[in-house]
């Protein structure tokens, strides 16, 4: 559980309520978590999204696990300790951007399934949808494809930890979505999306 250590800090309500904002955007806020082992397809998949819902005029912002350890992150590394502050930070920045009215796309490895629970937790107790995509693509594909290389590197003993080799990946037990990049293509994972956003009212 992380630690509050700010003191003497109050929560300050803004002049503008949430539903004000997405009634005069004609938007609404919600955070798509796309989960699965690396070279599962998920930023793929999540590139594709944000692009097409741009394109229809939806407000639509990725979050990319690597993009985020350049920045953010940083300062962060791959213990389960490490890992569990970074999915948390996510959470709530992922929670801000939907809180904006962003259709907020997220591609982690997120490999606990605790880690999860916590940022759906998060959106829930704000009032704001919290859509589960696994990227369910068996570990011998994503080993096939390897687009940066991991899995040689840690089946050579030269990364240890590493998700779905000497480390678990803990699949969820109800996603919202489950999309296979291994038997469908991108445009069709991407329609996917693009159909259970619409089941639900997030789109029009």
């Amino acid at each position: 559980m992380t630690q509050t250590k700010s003191t003497n800090i109050t929560w300050h309500e803004g002049d503008i309520s949430r539903d004000e904002r997405w009634k005069a955007l004609n938007c609404t806020g919600a955070t798509m978590w796309f989960t699965g082992l690396s070279g599962s397809g998920k930023s793929t998949v999540a590139s594709a999204l944000e692009q097409t819902l741009v394109n229809r005029g939806i407000n639509s912002y990725r979050l990319d696990g690597d993009n985020i350890r350049h920045g953010l992150n940083k300062n962060l590394g791959f213990s389960a300790e490490d890992r569990t502050e970074n999915i948390r930070r996510i959470g709530e920045v992922a929670k801000l951007f939907a809180d904006a009215g962003s259709v907020c796309l997220t591609s982690f490895i997120s490999p606990y399934r605790s880690d999860r629970d916590l940022c759906r937790a998060l959106h829930h107790e704000s009032g704001i949808r919290f859509i589960e995509v696994f990227v369910d693509t068996p570990l011998d594909v994503c080993e096939e494809r390897d687009p940066k290389g991991l899995y040689k590197k840690a089946r050579a003993g030269e990364i240890k930890g590493f998700t779905g080799i000497d480390d678990p990946y803990e699949a969820p037990h109800n996603a919202e979505l489950v999309i296979r990049t291994a038997e469908r293509s991108v445009d069709e994972c991407v329609e996917d999306c693009i159909s259970y956003l619409e089941a639900q009212g997030i789109l029009s």
